[in-house]
């Protein structure tokens, strides 16, 4: 009993800490503190104020991507974020939800990836078990899922296939991250 009361208030400290990292000023205070909680950060990478991070060991976040502020990142079950992926302000990443056909309500879920060039629009979200294909565009305000393939831009909810995206995609989003923000 002792152990399992000592595992919640680590649990409870974790997600406290997690919480005020989101809020500390200078991107690279923020990534050196998640990378001292084992998540696996490039130092080219965007962490706008706001952000909450559940499970940073199970995160990983590829050279110039740039998170927006208050952006939900759960980890739980795993997030890989390729490079020079746009997560736009108030998107919510789940990798972890509740089965509602189970008696006990209990949890499910599985990891979410994100390949390179992708870009998530403001107040989408993406539900576990997903993959967003390389350099594929998540319209604002979409549920996503399902996979989406490459080069695919979806919009609504759920999200469908609205267009294509041109696919000689070369820009380097880690040339516009402000070191002091």
């Amino acid at each position: 009993m002792i152990n399992n009361g000592f595992t919640k208030f680590k649990g409870s400290l974790l997600y406290i800490i997690c919480g005020m990292i989101g809020w500390l000023p200078f991107h690279t205070l923020r990534i050196l503190l998640l990378r001292m909680l084992k998540a696996d950060i490039n130092w080219r990478v965007g962490l706008y104020r706001g952000f909450e991070i559940r499970r940073p060991r199970k995160l990983k976040i590829g050279r110039g991507t740039i998170i927006g502020h208050n952006a939900l990142l759960d980890a739980r079950m795993g997030l890989i974020i390729g490079d020079n992926v746009n997560i736009s302000n108030e998107v919510m990443i789940w990798t972890l939800h509740h089965d509602y056909n189970d008696a006990n309500f209990s949890q499910t879920g599985q990891q979410v990836i994100i390949e390179d060039y992708v870009w998530v629009c403001s107040r989408a979200v993406i539900l576990p078990g997903v993959t967003i294909g390389k350099g594929a565009v998540v319209a604002a305000g979409a549920v996503v899922t399902r996979n989406v393939m490459p080069y695919t831009v979806v919009g609504g909810v759920p999200a469908k296939q609205i267009a294509k995206r041109n696919e000689n995609l070369t820009y380097d989003l880690s040339n516009a991250i402000l070191p002091i923000i």
